[in-house]
């Protein structure tokens, strides 16, 4: 109890005055641009790209992709290829097979970078021997979120002539100028080979998704047994290019030693019938980018809202606008962990639990793993996945990525992954729930008040 009391008090600390805007329901809408490879497309090119998926699509989308726009500052590309990564294994392969392709660059942006291995080759090995032979790769890592990597594994991959940049480090001495912020954090996950191919979502490069097993846990803090589960999206096409952008931007925002970028952006043509939005997120921006648009997503679907996400610590209009999406008759299911490597976080999650249950809300825990995905499917044509929890850390400090996908193909991959998790995982019935012990009550209500910062 003493533990997590001090848990408590150095949350209320780091988040200090730290505030989610509020978001008007009426966000000032404007018209939705969908960028081909040869430009706008023309109102009928548009009208035939949402017809493929059905009327339903073309009802729930209008408002909702005009409003997302304005937010989100970046159009949505037609002419895309993509492919719902189920777990951290196959994200692993997906990345080392693009990286061995790679005959230009490799831009690696990650919260916890660590030498991960996947069918007997390291990252660290894959990634000297891509840059002899010729390939420059860059990489971004999270100062925080890779703090228990050795700094050996660092240091080789500089040795190696890789460039290596440290986000926000925790020395102020080694900080960029008028820069030291250590509450905020670099938390996407960004992998661009060549500019041409992008893998982007959940998935850590991170020991957890391949170590952890019968006796032991990949870190001491993490959940003994348990594997890890995630989500990634990988992406060829126009949209590789919005990603591309991110992680230049971020490099040039830590200082980074200057590139050869003349081959970042490549022509790209069209490579499936995916259009996409890439939503980078900051606290530097006056909105939170990814947040209005995921209200803006909800507060419109008509039939579904299915999501899940590692740590589930809504603010009040997240909640305020999933039990209205409930109580209008919206199908909304939330898939969640039952184990984590934050109790405060779990304590919050079920703090949460009988509001939702009361309007229509069906909750889902997983067992035997530890959920981190982070993504939603609403109304079977708008997906997202990303590395934005649905938490107030997401909105307030971090930079997040997010990959908005309107298209059925994507949501068709989502919904069968969501349906493989309702057959599977336990579902909390409200009866029940009421019963839980009074203790576990109190202690719900005490982590409330870190919730700011979680």
């Amino acid at each position: 109890m003493i533990d997590f009391c001090r848990s408590i008090i150095l949350c209320l600390l780091l988040t200090a005055c730290a505030q989610v805007p509020e978001v008007p329901n009426s966000t000032p809408a404007a018209k939705p641009v969908i960028l081909g490879t040869k430009g706008p497309l023309t109102d009928r090119q548009s009208k035939a790209l949402f017809a493929k998926l059905g009327p339903d699509a073309q009802d729930m989308l209008q408002r909702h992709l005009a409003v997302e726009q304005a937010v989100a500052e970046t159009p949505l590309l037609a002419g895309n290829k993509t492919r719902v990564l189920a777990d951290g294994p196959a994200t692993f392969r997906a990345m080392f097979e693009a990286i061995r392709d790679a005959r230009d660059h490799v831009n690696l942006e990650y919260f916890i970078l660590e030498d991960v291995q996947i069918d007997g080759q390291s990252l660290g090995d894959l990634l000297t021997a891509k840059r002899q032979q010729g390939v420059q790769v860059n990489v971004i890592y999270d100062s925080y979120g890779s703090i228990d990597t050795p700094q050996p594994f660092f240091d080789r991959l500089a040795k190696a002539g890789i460039n290596v940049l440290p986000y926000h480090p925790f020395n102020p001495v080694d900080a960029v100028a008028g820069g030291y912020s250590p509450n905020d954090r670099d938390h996407r996950k960004i992998l661009v080979v060549d500019g041409r191919l992008a893998i982007v979502g959940g998935v850590n490069l991170s020991t957890a998704y391949t170590s952890a097993g019968p006796g032991h846990s990949a870190k001491p803090d993490q959940p003994k047994n348990l594997p890890w589960r995630d989500t990634d999206l990988l992406i060829e096409g126009p949209a590789v290019a919005q990603l591309q952008h991110l992680f230049l931007d971020q490099w040039l925002g830590q200082n980074g030693a200057a590139l050869n970028s003349t081959t970042f952006f490549p022509p790209l043509s069209e490579r499936g019938r995916e259009a996409v939005r890439i939503i980078g997120s900051s606290p530097d921006h006056a909105q939170p980018r990814f947040y209005v648009t995921l209200l803006s997503a909800i507060r419109t679907a008509q039939k579904r809202v299915w999501l899940n996400t590692a740590y589930f610590v809504p603010t009040h209009q997240e909640m305020e606008d999933l039990e209205a999406a409930a109580k209008r008759g919206v199908d909304v299911r939330i898939v969640l962990p039952d184990a984590s490597d934050s109790d405060l976080a779990i304590d919050v999650q079920h703090s949460r639990y009988e509001d939702l249950l009361e309007v229509g809300v069906q909750i889902y825990e997983t067992h035997d793993e530890v959920l981190h995905s982070k993504s939603a499917v609403i109304d079977g044509v708008w997906s997202v996945i990303g590395s934005s929890n649905f938490d107030h850390r997401s909105v307030i400090f971090n930079d997040e990525v997010d990959a908005v996908t309107v298209g059925g193909d994507t949501a068709k991959s989502l919904e069968a992954l969501f349906e493989k998790d309702f057959a599977k995982a336990n579902r909390i019935e409200l009866a029940v729930w009421k019963q839980r012990p009074l203790a576990e009550k109190m202690r719900e209500i005490i982590a409330r008040a870190s919730q700011s910062m979680l």
